[in-house]
């Protein structure tokens, strides 16, 4: 959406506010938010916006399904793209706070590619948060693999929470007994477990829920979207401010819903096509000039008296 899109939204002077949600597509690097219903762009993360940002809140990145082992038409190079995005990581010009990644680090959850994954993204000196996406679960030990190297101190299969800056951070798992094509799936366990965690958590606490396939449905035919999510949302209803960042899908898609915001973060890997364009989901060759445009990495900042976060994709292209 361009600036001039943005500008049709503007109807005899008067904005056309959407009613309870908004969703919105997004193929450049700028990203759309929503503030009261009615949507405004954010430029990149510049400068003046990182000083603003580090002298009244944090900064903290999210990347996602960087499918290292995967080589395929769509990106035969995936550990390259997963270097150029670290690359990116390493030039900000304000050092965020720390890194999560929301799932699908391998292609094939074997050795080699975890030990890959975790130098390459070592190298942004960054502390990194993980949580697994289905492809870092099907050893033939469903996920020990995943839960040797990132498991220290979570529950079941890799959930936990912390806090940061007066955030307070969920990393949840709704990737474990996939049926092939169906909806992620968190379970009674960890559903109980988070009723618990948000107990003593004040409601005017900000908080951050991150997991790798959508909370909310984004396509049922294609199993983008999470079968109890709704006890999640139900769970977080009495906060004022919650942002739920989730992968799997490879694409930027929001949506503001009440107190919540939602978003998917791109791939570094291969996009994969929007819902009702190809038949079934999976890596979407396109023409190689195009691929870095829709592969990216996505900056989250905080700031101290501002309900909504403020979150800004770039393209591996730099847009």
């Amino acid at each position: 959406m361009s600036a001039s899109d943005h500008h049709d939204h503007h109807e005899g002077g008067h904005t056309r506010r959407h009613a309870l949600e908004c969703m919105i597509w997004a193929g450049t690097g700028i990203l759309w938010t929503v503030s009261g219903g009615v949507p405004r762009s954010l430029s990149l993360l510049d400068r003046a916006e990182a000083a603003e940002a580090g002298a009244t809140g944090f900064t903290f990145l999210q990347i996602s399904d960087s499918h290292i082992g995967f080589d395929k038409a769509a990106n035969p190079h995936a550990i390259d793209t997963l270097q150029e995005a670290i690359g990116k990581v390493r030039g900000l010009p304000v050092r965020p706070a720390f890194m999560i990644h929301t799932g699908d680090i391998t292609h094939l959850s074997k050795p080699g590619e975890f030990d890959d994954a975790a130098r390459i993204i070592g190298s942004a000196g960054l502390d990194v948060h993980y949580v697994p996406g289905e492809h870092d679960v099907i050893d033939e030990a469903n996920g020990k693999a995943y839960l040797d190297r990132y498991g220290r101190g979570a529950r079941g299969a890799g959930w936990y929470s912390l806090d940061q800056n007066g955030v307070h951070f969920i990393g949840l798992v709704n990737v474990v007994n996939l049926r092939a094509g169906g909806l992620g799936i968190l379970g009674a366990d960890q559903l109980a477990w988070l009723a618990d965690d948000l107990k003593g958590v004040s409601a005017s606490t900000p908080i951050v829920v991150f997991a790798h396939i959508p909370l909310w449905t984004v396509s049922a035919e294609w199993g983008w979207g999470t079968d109890d999510g709704a006890q999640v949302l139900a769970l977080l209803r009495r906060f004022g401010s919650v942002t739920v960042l989730n992968g799997h899908i490879h694409q930027i898609m929001q949506k503001v819903e009440g107190n919540v915001t939602f978003h998917t973060a791109r791939s570094t890997a291969f996009p994969q096509p929007v819902p009702g364009t190809a038949p079934s989901p999976g890596p979407l060759v396109v023409p190689p000039g195009e691929l870095r445009n829709l592969l990216g990495v996505t900056n989250v900042s905080v700031t101290r008296g501002q309900e909504r976060l403020a979150i800004v994709d770039t393209t591996l292209a730099g847009h």
